[in-house]
């Protein structure tokens, strides 16, 4: 049954008709509300869906309609995808993802790599091969010429693989990256790194972890993010290099957008709004972990719960008003977000493109979008690992809301699938597959003007690992705004992809950046104040004078990177301009909070990121407490507080403190007691040679720092406490203050059963 209905949407006062085309024998109604009217499946099947059969369940806009591209038996669970220099398509698959609702045999290395190819390019891939077979669920792909690189789940190894004979299946494999000893931090496998984006400064970023990676001589060297890049799943840039993250473990559909996290972390509250927030589904979601606070009450989605895969469009085969959207992916909702990305004094923010309404959404209720791609011909590629759970195990234990939705529905049963859809605009002619690994360097250069971002990135990033000099002088021209080889005078996107053609070839030099520093396009100017920090961080005087004169530029972008490029640099005149722009831009809130960003990232580096990330006062305890331990209590707790020996004896003359993470972590105000006091008697059923001797002697904000430093070190007990704040987990001067004077009439140590008990009533009286 067909069905055409039109949807009001609003952005800048223009409408939009919608084309909604559901399957047969779906119960449809319409919500009544205040605002346009949304309709919706409100009694979904959870029937498995052919491709075909899913193709006729999207709404787009007007214009707009979806192909299929790859799927089962050909691909099966898909989560990333990469295409080389020639348009072949490699495919991730995580084979074991959630085979039904208890994780069974998750960890088994059964995944693959699919390669494949549509070969009389006409936008359907036709062949396939398993590239890699027998990996643990691939997380990571880039193609680097000949060569995919991979990075496996629970491991920090990143691979290489080649094949040699052209028979579609790699057959050899070397390592570029490890780090012997590494292990993961959170066994949920949710919870680890995905990109390996290549982004225009030549860097490729990940999530999760601190690092970012630099191709070098066919081996990537790690370069540290202290306040690490804060997304989950996917990384993606904008056409001048800015980054784009999301964070589903946050809800979060846009994180650390407003200045490359090298420099720092740094979310603006403004950058997405409660209302952007909110997501409008077509389908009733059963399967929403937290159940009916996460619903309105038509049983909809109400809020992002899963955002991931995000790209921005930079093809140019749909209209050009969709040129540098965001995109991001809500598997839970089955949707894709699409925003307007504005630039608003320096700051980046989000808005919905459409009122109430999404780009893309499916009442298929196995859709499930978890990455999206501007690809080679320009149009949108949609990654649908098209299965039933898609949330991991620690979210599905029986007993759980999930749990109860999964069993009464079947969810589990749908395993094994996976599609790749393009999204395409009515007239779209195919056009011819780039050969780029074919091709020249001097080829390659005439590419950096290309219309489409895709073949921009991959020509810069193929120049960068060639490694060929010889185009040199032409991407200088270019960089310069003279025509070289190309057919026009160089657009400001080609003139920025020439100066880091040149970075990544470590052929650029101060004349060209002098050159460009003075380009008309903000862009261009921003580009060559990032590229000048090679000459800065050695205290290039000639340089800094050049930079010194873009203090008064036009441009919030520019100003805020001559901040970012000068702010660590150990120097006097760096320092001065640095301390210039920020009272010359004192009315900018922008300013003040990177500041803040680069000052929180010093601290991470200087202190490590557990101290780094603290507020600045409670770092200050922690420390002076470190140093009264290192001092006093190691005479007795032994170094590291692992306990030290009665000379003759095996036994502790204390007791070891990395024994007792769970009762540091505890109670904080017995903690106190027991330095303002002492203690006593058995501990653990054991009684030592000594007791703990009261130390109230000393001020409130000694023992305060003593305390934090225990529960910090021993207790794994971090900061979470604002300056107003006096419930937190860490002590206050003020709370010990209060304590001594409740307890002034005592005059001897506590005993642990004491503490117990006294802890136990306020925890009763709470």
């Amino acid at each position: 049954m067909k069905r055409i209905f039109s949807i009001l949407a609003f952005l800048a006062f223009s409408m939009l008709v919608y084309t909604c085309t559901v399957t047969k024998g779906i119960s449809k109604n319409k919500i009544t509300n205040p605002y346009p009217d949304r309709t919706f499946d409100s009694t979904p099947s959870w029937a498995y869906l052919t491709p075909e059969e899913s193709l006729k369940t999207f709404n787009l806009p007007k214009g707009y309609h979806i192909e299929l591209v790859a799927s089962e038996p050909m691909i099966k669970e898909p989560v990333a995808i990469a295409w080389d220099g020639n348009a072949k398509m490699y495919v991730a698959e995580m084979l074991t993802y959630m085979q039904d609702a208890d994780a069974t045999n998750e960890r088994m290395n059964v995944s693959r790599i699919m390669l494949l190819e549509d070969t009389n390019n006409d936008g359907k891939m036709d062949k396939s091969s398993v590239f890699i077979d027998s990996l643990l669920l691939p997380r990571m792909i880039q193609c680097i010429n000949n060569e995919l690189l991979v990075n496996e789940t629970n491991t920090i190894t990143i691979n290489g693989y080649r094949d040699t004979n052209g028979d579609g299946k790699a057959d050899v494999k070397r390592t570029v990256f490890e780090k012997p000893g590494y292990s993961v931090s959170d066994a949920n496998m949710e919870h680890q790194r995905s990109g390996l984006d290549w982004n225009l400064d030549n860097y490729m970023y990940l999530t999760y972890d601190p690092i970012r990676f630099r191709y070098k001589n066919g081996m990537l060297t790690a370069d540290s993010i202290p306040a690490g890049t804060g997304g989950q799943w996917g990384v993606t840039h904008d056409n001048y290099g800015r980054l784009f993250l999301s964070s589903a473990g946050g809800e979060n559909p846009l994180v650390r957008v407003q200045i490359n996290p090298a420099y720092g972390g740094l979310d603006l509250p403004e950058q997405v709004s409660d209302e952007f927030q909110q997501v409008w589904p077509v389908v009733a979601t059963a399967d929403v972990q937290g159940g009916a606070p996460r619903m309105r009450a038509d049983s909809t989605l109400n809020h992002f719960t899963a955002s991931c895969g995000q790209s921005i469009y930079r093809g140019d085969a749909l209209p050009e008003d969709m040129v540098g959207d965001y995109l991001v992916c809500e598997p839970v909702a089955r949707i894709i977000r699409r925003a307007k990305v504005l630039n608003i004094k320096g700051k980046t923010i989000v808005q919905n493109a459409y009122y109430r309404q999404e780009f893309l959404a499916s009442n298929d209720m196995f859709f499930r979008p978890v990455n999206t791609y501007t690809g080679p011909d320009g149009n949108l590629y949609i990654v649908d690992m098209h299965r039933g759970i898609i949330q991991q195990g620690n979210w599905t234990k029986p007993g759980s809301y999930l749990r109860s939705q999964i069993e009464a529905k079947g969810i589990a049963k749908n395993v094994g699938h996976g599609r790749i859809y393009r999204v395409v605009y009515d007239g779209y002619k195919q056009q011819a597959k780039p050969q780029m690994l074919n091709e020249s360097p001097a080829k390659l250069v005439t590419y950096l003007d290309h219309k489409n971002g895709w073949w921009r990135d991959n020509a810069q990033k193929q120049l960068v690992v060639l490694g060929d000099k010889s185009v040199v002088p032409t991407l200088k021209l270019i960089a310069a705004g003279q025509q070289a080889t190309l057919a026009a005078k160089p657009s400001a996107i080609a003139r920025i992809h020439a100066l880091w053609t040149l970075e990544g070839l470590d052929a650029i030099d101060k004349n060209i950046l002098y050159t460009a520093i003075k380009d008309e396009h903000p862009q261009v100017r921003k580009a060559a104040v990032w590229i000048s920090e090679s000459f800065i961080k050695k205290n290039d005087e000639e340089m800094l004078n050049k930079l010194a004169g873009m203090k008064e530029d036009p441009s919030h972008d520019v100003r805020i990177q001559l901040l970012l490029s000068l702010y660590n640099v150990n120097s006097k005149k760096a320092e001065a301009l640095a301390r210039d722009l920020q009272v010359k831009n004192a009315d900018n809130d922008m300013f003040a909070s990177v500041r803040r960003a680069m000052d929180r990232n010093n601290d991470v580096k200087t202190y490590g990121a557990r101290l780094g990330s603290m507020p600045a006062d409670d770092r200050k305890m922690i420390l002076a407490g470190a140093a009264t331990f290192s001092s006093l209590c190691v005479t007795c707790h032994g170094p590291a507080g692992k306990g030290i020996a009665v000379a003759g004896t095996t036994d502790f003359a204390a007791p070891p403190l990395t024994n007792s993470t769970k009762r540091l972590a505890g109670d904080k105000n017995s903690l106190v007691k027991i330095v303002l006091h002492g203690l006593s008697g058995p501990i653990d059923g054991k009684t030592y040679p000594s007791i703990m001797p009261s130390l109230g002697a000393n001020s409130d904000e000694w023992v305060a720092s003593v305390v934090n430093y225990v529960r910090y070190e021993f207790g794994k007990v971090n900061s979470r406490r604002r300056p107003t704040d006096t419930t937190g987990p860490f002590v206050t001067p003020t709370e010990v203050k209060l304590i001594r004077e409740k307890n002034a009439s005592r005059n001897k140590p506590w005993t642990l059963e004491e503490l117990e008990k006294t802890s136990a009533l306020a925890q009763a009286k709470k």
